[in-house]
C-alpha cells in the first residue's frame, strides 16, 4: 500500500472537512465494496484450492484411504475430512 497525500489528490473543500477530523495521521480509505474482489481470486489460488479439493474428492471416492491423502498432499486428516464432507454436500446439492 502507497502513501498518497490527501493534498494532491481531494479537492480543497473535502480536505479541509477532512481535517476537522483528522490531522496529519494516516487515513486508510478502502476500495468501494463492488470493486473488492475475494480472497484468492487476484492471485488464483482460490482456483488453484479449489482444483485441488477436487481431486482430493475423486481420490478419495476411487478408494484412496485419508492417510495416503494426507501424505500426498502434506494436509491433516481433519483438513481431508472436511475437503471430503464439503466436497460430498456439493455434490449432493448439484443433483437434480
Amino acid at each position: 500500500m502507497s502513501y498518497v497525500n490527501g493534498r494532491d489528490v481531494l479537492p480543497p473543500g473535502l480536505l479541509e472537512e477532512l481535517q476537522d477530523y483528522i490531522q496529519g495521521e494516516l487515513l486508510y480509505i478502502p476500495k468501494k465494496s463492488e470493486q473488492r474482489v475475494g480472497w484468492g481470486e487476484k492471485c488464483g489460488s482460490r482456483g488453484m484450492i479449489a482444483r485441488r479439493n477436487e481431486e482430493i474428492y475423486g481420490m478419495y471416492r476411487s478408494g484412496s484411504p485419508v492417510p495416503e491423502l494426507c501424505r500426498r498432499y502434506h494436509l491433516s486428516e481433519e483438513s481431508i475430512r472436511k475437503i471430503v464432507s464439503k466436497m460430498r454436500a456439493l455434490a449432493a446439492g448439484g443433483r437434480s
